[in-house]
């Protein structure tokens, strides 16, 4: 009986597979092809026979050549100023092309710094506002084991109608130079910036994760202002909950109810939970999630009442395998539905095409169609971190049965197309 439930559940699933992809627009269908590619390794340097017999070479991956700034093919993961994407400049048939991981220019033609953000749309000014780290300081350790790390700067805000030309609206939180007491002291660290607009304060609301220099501060902090551009007031800092918060992003659902979702326990599992009426503090209510999995960089939307979010493993500034995961309430419980990212080579796939999830933006106007967000890390020149953005398509079979069940879930599969070159299909509007 339970194989006959779950063939007949998977028929009616596949039917419904069929129909949307049947409604799909023909320029999605474009960005649901599958681009390879093929990243050859350089061979290796000749090492005197001496190096050689003292400590034999092992083979070197493509990871490897990914974290070595000396390497032979570094401009194939961080393309050089030659091929910038400039939108004051790249008109014709250059017009609105997103080129993963190569350098992006503001409209004053600047490299955007916007690292580990998050973007939110304005209804009433019709605009997107990108959020994130301003990173542009000399990248150092802190101690020898200290991870890489640059002073605190501010959160950045860049304000753009189009998704593609980003004016620099300047930096909306800015660090503290002198008390050394204060969460944003330049020594501490501010990472992962988000935005949420609340509409019974008319406050738009920022949270970010907040700690010192060890990591061991663990907390989030919580800002606000008047106008997206701000400047924004910062409130204070806490542990959510009374557990430690490192990664972390904020979740506006249609209802207005907001929640906080961050990695907790040393990494080790993701906890969340509503935000108050006033977006200015968690409530007592929180789920843990995705227990044991050592997950973090989350990345939260919705389609059809359905919950999705993307997250990463946990390795430091290194590139790893994002995982997919659904639920039909955001407090779960959640399922692991696979690697989402379809496309480059098998070593891109297990490493998000060399990048970490930071964000999804819907496209509007075409439904289950969205913008999968990434920052491609530059461990040894933080400033030089690069962004990823690529298609997330919502459709098709899932991966793989569910760990506990006779069949597959219900819903569709995520995918992130990899493409070395794109753009949003034409017609789209921010205000449709």
């Amino acid at each position: 009986m339970f194989q006959l439930y779950s063939l007949v559940h998977q028929n009616d699933r596949m039917r419904g597979e069929m129909q949307f992809r049947s409604t799909h627009h023909p320029q999605i269908h474009e960005l649901e092809e599958v681009e390879e590619e093929n990243i050859q390794i350089p061979p290796p340097r000749k090492r005197s026979p001496r190096a050689a017999k003292r400590k034999p070479r092992r083979p070197t991956t493509l990871i490897d050549e990914f974290l070595d700034e000396n390497s032979q093919i570094r401009h194939v993961f961080f393309p050089g100023q030659k091929h910038v994407i400039d939108p004051m400049k790249d008109t014709g048939n250059d017009s609105y092309y997103y080129y993963p991981g190569r350098i992006w220019l503001d409209t004053d033609g600047n490299p955007i710094q916007a690292h580990g953000g998050g973007i939110l749309y304005d209804d009433k000014l019709r605009t997107y506002y990108w959020y994130g780290e301003y990173k542009d300081g000399p990248t150092y350790h802190a101690h020898k084991k200290g991870a890489a790390r640059v002073d605190i700067i501010g959160v950045g805000c860049y304000s753009s109608r189009d998704l593609w030309k980003w004016k620099n609206e300047g930096i909306v939180l800015a660090a503290e130079k002198t008390n050394e007491t204060h969460d944003l002291h330049e020594l501490n660290v501010l990472e992962r910036p988000k935005v949420i607009y609340n509409e019974r304060t008319g406050k738009y609301v920022m949270w970010m994760h907040i700690d010192d220099v060890n990591y061991t501060k663990a907390a989030v902090g919580i800002a606000i202002s008047d106008y997206p551009t701000g400047p924004f007031d910062y409130l204070y800092s806490k542990r959510p909950h009374g557990f430690e918060s490192r990664d972390m992003t904020i979740f506006k659902d249609d209802d207005g109810v907001a929640y906080l979702i961050y990695s907790s326990e040393d990494n080790s599992e993701l906890h969340i939970g509503p935000l108050t009426e006033d977006y200015l503090d968690v409530t007592n209510i929180m789920r843990r999630v995705l227990v044991g999995q050592h997950r973090e960089a989350p990345a939260l939307f919705k389609y059809e009442g359905t919950y999705y979010m993307i997250t990463s493993g946990c390795t430091g500034w290194a590139p790893n395998e994002a995982l997919a995961h659904a639920a039909e309430s955001i407090m779960g419980p959640w399922e692991t539905m696979g690697n989402p990212c379809a496309g480059g080579n098998k070593v891109s796939r297990l490493t998000t095409f060399f990048a970490q999830s930071t964000f999804v933006v819907p496209v509007p106007a075409f439904p289950g169609s969205f913008i999968f967000i990434a920052d491609r890390w530059n461990p040894a020149d933080l400033r030089d971190s690069r962004y990823v953005w690529l298609p997330l398509i919502v459709g098709g079979p899932a991966d793989r049965p569910l760990d506990y069940n006779f069949g597959f879930p219900l819903w569709s599969r995520v995918s992130i197309y990899w493409h070395r070159k794109w753009r949003l299909p034409r017609g789209w509007s921010s205000s449709k």
